[in-house]
């Protein structure tokens, strides 16, 4: 198969006979590598024929943990390349626009949640960190995190966008839920997401301001690793409530989503002699007219900090 073709979202699903909400999760778990064109989600051939030979090689359980050694990534696509966290689609223009000003230095996803990105980026091992990670106490959004895990490293904090996060509930809103106290209400099951994610985060410190325990919620161990995924399940019937963000909403059928509150994405990016060689131009591609207007067509983002450095770490 040519290394020049690519497929939309929804030739994967129909190649692979698959919903295609399947295929966005599988996307979001970064078992299938993907970037954008313009508005539109692409797979190059050559990552889908990886993604179908782990499958055949390895049972579903495995295939997460052998990506990183089974992804066709070549010399030339790695060579000084940032490794990004994070789960937004906007990270995946972000990564695209990266590529096309800077041919050759594609961005390397790692999927994972807000915590284990900043935990991963104290150990070395991550160049730009995506996070929502909401302190209950203060209701800052990210920087007491940041400031807790990156001691002595030098870094910028940058804002990505703002957007709605909130609850998932069934269509129509059948058990009347309406603020964070009703997750304590008996009988209500939920589906969780992993422990470091923010939206894990974000119901945590909610369930502890409003003096729930979470042993008291029905489902608090059920677990999930994508607002997808969690969406899915109130969608499904599985769970009456989830946490996450407005988009999955908007993709998946017969959810509705109560907003609770508007949290801060943001971008640690370290500073240092690797990040000299696109830093410049990433932050040029944030405060693009070009960049801005992608994002603007993606319902529910707030883009009036776009670009501004929140912090930078004095060293």
């Amino acid at each position: 198969m040519s290394q020049h073709i690519s497929y939309t979202t929804e030739e994967i699903a129909q190649l692979l006979k698959i919903s295609k909400l399947t295929v966005y999760d599988l996307i979001k778990k970064g078992e299938i590598l993907s970037y954008r064109v313009g508005k539109q989600m692409r797979i190059d051939a050559a990552d889908l024929d990886a993604y179908k030979q782990r499958s055949k090689a390895k049972g579903a359980g495995e295939q997460h943990a052998m990506l990183a050694q089974a992804a066709p990534i070549t010399t030339e696509r790695i060579s000084g390349a940032p490794v990004l966290t994070g789960q937004d689609i906007s990270l995946d223009i972000l990564s695209s626009h990266l590529e096309q000003r800077m041919p050759g230095l594609r961005p390397l996803r790692s999927h994972v949640g807000s915590l284990e990105g900043l935990i991963s980026m104290y150990r070395g091992e991550a160049d730009i960190v995506s996070t929502h990670l909401l302190d209950g106490d203060s209701g800052e959004y990210n920087l007491p995190y940041i400031r807790r895990l990156l001691i002595g490293m030098p870094y910028i904090v940058v804002n990505l966008l703002s957007r709605p996060a909130g609850i998932y509930v069934g269509r129509g809103n059948p058990h009347g839920i309406s603020n964070w106290t009703e997750l304590g209400r008996p009988g209500l099951r939920l589906a969780n997401r992993e422990v470091g994610s923010g939206a894990r985060v974000l119901l945590d410190e909610q369930l502890r301001l409003n003096g729930i325990l979470p042993s008291s919620v029905s489902g608090y161990d059920n677990i999930h690793t994508s607002h997808l995924s969690v969406a899915s399940k109130v969608a499904a019937g599985e769970a009456d409530v989830g946490v996450g963000t407005a988009r999955a909403a908007a993709i998946v059928e017969h959810v509705d989503f109560i907003p609770l509150t508007q949290e801060r994405y943001d971008l640690v990016i370290l500073k240092n002699d690797r990040s000299k060689l696109w830093l410049h131009e990433l932050l040029t591609i944030i405060r693009s007219e070009k960049f801005v207007q992608e994002l603007q067509a993606i319902s529910g983002y707030d883009l009036s900090l776009t670009g501004q450095v929140l912090y930078e770490s004095p060293r």
